[in-house]
């Protein structure tokens, strides 16, 4: 390694890039496809189109990730980053579509991810708010509601016959069993492999006991070429677009969590205030590009970081590898219809782990967080509060006007609106009665000398 370069800026040998690329492409592969099916199948889409709009999103995706990683002009922040579709955007792309037509979807899309532009520039000045305190919250939820999505692809649908199946439970099971395994004992680069790895023994078992059938890759076309507006030409509705617009502004801050949070994985150095931008504008164009091929909105995803934490492997150029991988299967059919034979049950359990290391990145960061302060202990008790409750019982604002159910509905939408208004009244919000604060001034010392003390974030 030259030690003039970052390792987040280290060439890694061909190989070497391959094998951890696909390791990132095999554990988010899962996304794009599950969010085909999910919208192909409650809107009844033919096969045809639901296969070209597979080979749309993960030709998206693709790109995406190489603008993230490889950086142009003040799009992607140069950092080892995935874009997948994001799972509320499809929720909320599925609602308008059934409430009004599909085109008038894809025009929401286009809408918003034109907003994202016009927000930015406020939303940028806003980032003081995001401090290491509100961060840890966000990373802690994120990992807690991707947990339990990805947990709910092992289990299947609460009610139908093949609900908690145990062969599916015991797939995960074997493939969260095998990664820890590699994890343990290889070393070097095969250890670095070990998510990678695990997915592969846990395929391979599931192809032993006859989950995973291999007769649909090979037949069928070789290239599969995404269309142009799939739907016909899209209908713009701005009152149709605002939940993916109310979205959208969630979307920028929890991308400012994991911009902050892969810049400290990699060690990199960031100003959020121009770094963040970058992950934000780059969301908001491949968004864009995607509305125009049938997608929903592409985001930056969390889910690589616990890969770039588990492997300490820190090179941009292992995720824009994935980014021509995620390009070769949106063009070459049958890699892509192998890489959706992969039973969900494995890429579930794989998911799971790498998910629960985000978890502990969340921990880690509020380790620099003095919790004995009051202010930041209950600013992250209410943000986790606040999370956890529609993610634990899905369906408490049901009663409530779609408006607030769009954001107290999404745990983390709710934890982080929570952490931030709570760190601004504690820690910016000044006191009414100076007189009272500099009497008892000197009992701050108890739990920590000032509220914007770096140690707060």
């Amino acid at each position: 390694m030259n030690p003039n370069v970052q390792p987040v800026d280290e060439l890694l040998p061909a190989r070497k890039l391959v094998l951890l690329g696909l390791q990132h492409v095999l554990v988010m592969a899962a996304s794009p496809i599950t969010a085909v099916f999910l919208i192909s199948k409650a809107l009844a889409l033919p096969v045809e189109l639901t296969i070209n709009l597979i080979s749309a999103t993960f030709l998206v995706c693709g790109l995406g990730s190489l603008l993230q990683s490889l950086g142009l002009w003040k799009f992607g922040v140069r950092l080892p980053f995935i874009m997948v579709p994001g799972g509320a955007p499809i929720v909320i792309f599925l609602t308008i579509a059934q409430q009004t037509n599909i085109q008038t979807a894809c025009g929401a899309v286009i809408i918003t991810a034109l907003f994202y532009f016009l927000v930015l520039p406020v939303f940028a000045r806003c980032l003081k708010f995001f401090p290491a305190l509100v961060i840890g919250t966000m990373l802690i939820l994120v990992a807690i509601n991707l947990v339990k999505v990805y947990g709910g692809i092992i289990t299947g649908t609460p009610g139908t016959p093949a609900f908690a199946d145990p062969t599916n439970v015991l797939l995960a099971l074997a493939t969260i069993a095998f990664t820890l395994l590699f994890a343990r004992v290889l070393t070097g680069m095969a250890g670095q492999l070990s998510v990678l790895l695990g997915l592969l023994a846990g395929t391979a078992v599931a192809a032993v006991v006859g989950v995973m059938g291999f007769q649909g890759i090979v037949p069928g076309p070789l290239l599969s070429v995404p269309t142009l507006l799939p739907f016909g030409w899209p209908t713009f509705d701005i009152l149709s677009a605002v939940p993916l617009m109310i979205f959208s502004v969630i979307s920028m801050a929890e991308a400012t969590g994991q911009t902050v949070a892969i810049a400290d994985v990699v060690g990199k150095d960031i100003d959020p205030r121009t770094d963040v931008p970058r992950t934000i504008r780059a969301d908001a164009l491949i968004s864009l590009i995607g509305a125009f091929l049938g997608t929903s909105l592409i985001i930056t995803s969390g889910e690589n970081i616990g890969i770039v934490r588990a492997t300490g492997v820190r090179s941009r150029y292992v995720t824009a590898t994935s980014g021509v991988i995620l390009v070769a299967l949106a063009l070459f059919a049958p890699l892509g219809r192998l890489v959706n034979a992969i039973p969900p049950a494995v890429v579930g359990g794989t998911a799971v782990i790498v998910f629960c290391i985000i978890a502990t990145m969340g921990v880690d960061m509020l380790r620099k967080v003095d919790l004995r302060e009051h202010g930041n202990l209950f600013t992250l008790s209410a943000g986790i509060a606040m999370g956890l409750l529609p993610i634990l019982i899905p369906g408490i604002y049901s009663k409530f006007p779609p408006a607030v159910q769009m954001v107290l509905g999404n745990g983390l939408a709710a934890g982080t609106i929570t952490a931030v208004l709570l760190h601004i009244l504690f820690h910016h919000v000044r006191p009414a009665l100076p007189q009272f604060q500099a009497t008892t001034g000197s009992d701050m010392g108890a739990h920590g000398k000032s509220v914007d003390a770096p140690s707060a974030g």
